[in-house]
């Protein structure tokens, strides 16, 4: 990390222009990585990077320079670039003073991070791959992934704030691939964490290996989706893909301010019904989208978003919060150091209810029961969605009938959130990483078991076809 006297130097460098207010954010990480397909490593790598990104705002101007030359004559260099690019042109000089702010105790400070070496990842992830393929002849082609991250970072500013963090992150995702008289099917399942690979203790690379090949052949015999409007019941395990595509964006400030959100004249609005509320909560312990500060600097916290049906808040960083005279809700988020930090969700959901999940499958006569989503896309100036469901299964007379394969979803957000008339006591979490303006940042979603009243399910199309959605991992 860097010299605080050097740190105090770039940022009156970056301000001698005239500029508002300067940011450095510095990084180091070491990532590994290892994909697993047709049975044998495809790739491997480990890595480290270090840089530090300086960015310059004067009014509604923002200056951004990344450099990875650590050197002091090149950091103070990009520092007055930055200032330059920032398009003042008063000269000025102040003095900073940093003050570093004392870091954050967490629930999960005593639990060991723990590595892997390469060896031992290998033989897992090979492990898990035996294991997807003993389910059964129908199990063609298996692909595994597993990657992990330390960081640390270093975030200065002209206020005089200087904080420093390090975490770990650790993910394992698998897709399995069925087919048997031209019928292709798939199953996927992943696990991760702001945590190490201690999170083995919880999930198995063999059992997540075991149920995507067990889903991808149970769809081999699915029945056609029906189509047309029926209820759909959303089970916990389906995750919170819903609530991040169709909701979570437009309810990220830098879209509202742009009129790109559909709830953008909503704020104090009823939006959901009664007995519906959003979450975003980075504080959650090792989630995938957890995180202490924000890229930003700023201490986390928890965000409520809608309550009890009514729009209260959005995501906001320095920047946008700066728009609105308001304090920021600690959503600024960046892929890297290379990249300017933007409103992003975290751990997003929907807070669970009262009701039994079991109850509201045997309450509905006839829907359909969604386990778990797949890939979709999302308008977010108007809230309008098309989602594949990668499991299914018809709801008869309260029962869960057969499984049903080929169905989508397709609505509209805000009119879906309007119309769920149940919410289960469970909470299910995904994770994913979520795109926007070039970066991917990790996150998690989740939602309990609802009902939503009424929903077109549409009976064909083929999910290679279609985008990908946010659960790229």
């Amino acid at each position: 990390m860097l010299d605080e006297i050097l740190l105090a130097r770039m940022l009156e460098e970056a301000l001698k222009k005239g500029g508002d207010w300067a940011e450095v954010y510095t990084e180091e990480k070491q990532v590994s990585s290892l994909f697993v397909e047709d049975e044998r490593i495809e790739r491997m790598n480990q890595g480290r990077e270090i840089g530090v990104g300086i960015r310059v705002i004067s009014g509604e101007n923002t200056a951004y320079v990344y450099t990875n030359k650590l050197k002091q004559k090149d950091l103070l260099a990009a520092s007055r670039l930055a200032a330059r690019g920032a398009g003042a042109a008063k000269r000025q000089h102040r003095i900073v003073s940093l003050m570093k702010l004392p870091g954050l105790k967490r629930p999960d400070e005593e639990r060991v991070v723990q590595a892997l070496e390469p060896g031992d990842k290998i033989q897992l992830v090979l492990a898990a791959n035996q294991a997807a393929r003993q389910v059964g002849a129908d199990i063609k082609q298996v692909s595994i992934s597993a990657a992990d991250l330390y960081k640390k970072v270093q975030i200065a500013n002209s206020d005089g704030g200087l904080v420093e963090d390090e975490y770990s992150r650790a993910r394992v995702a698998i897709n399995a691939v069925a087919a048997r008289d031209g019928i292709i099917q798939t199953g996927f399942q992943s696990a991760g964490g702001t945590c190490g690979w201690e999170i083995l203790q919880e999930v198995s690379f063999e059992d997540l290996a075991g149920q995507a090949a067990r889903l991808a052949v149970s769809m081999l015999d699915a029945r056609p989706a029906p189509a047309g409007r029926m209820p759909v019941v959303m089970a916990a395990q389906a995750g919170g893909t819903m609530v991040h595509e169709a909701c979570g964006h437009g309810l990220e400030a830098d879209l509202v301010q742009k009129g790109l959100s559909v709830y953008q004249h909503d704020m104090n609005r009823e939006v959901a019904a009664p007995g519906v509320s959003v979450i975003d909560d980075p504080t959650l312990e090792a989630k995938y989208g957890s995180y202490r500060f924000d890229d930003e600097g700023r201490r986390s916290h928890k965000t409520v978003l809608i309550d009890q049906g009514r729009l209260v808040d959005f995501l906001f960083d320095r920047l946008t919060a700066l728009r609105e005279a308001r304090s920021d809700s600690c959503n600024g988020r960046r892929e890297s150091y290379q990249h300017k930090p933007i409103p992003r969700m975290s751990n997003t959901f929907i807070a669970p209810g009262a009701d039994d999940p079991e109850e509201i499958i045997r309450s509905t006569e006839h829907g359909l029961l969604v386990k778990k989503m797949g890939g979709g896309q999302v308008n977010t100036t108007n809230g309008d969605f098309v989602f594949e469901v990668q499991e299914g299964y018809v709801i008869e007379d309260g029962q869960v009938a057969y499984p049903v394969r080929g169905a989508t979803l397709t609505g509209n957000g805000p009119q879906v959130l309007k119309s769920i008339d149940r919410i289960g006591k469970d909470l299910g979490f995904g994770i994913g990483v979520c795109g926007k303006d070039g970066q991917g940042v990790p996150v998690a979603d989740a939602q309990p078991t609802i009902r939503i009243k009424e929903l077109t399910i549409g009976g064909t199309g083929s999910a290679e076809k279609r985008k990908k959605s946010m659960r790229r991992i």
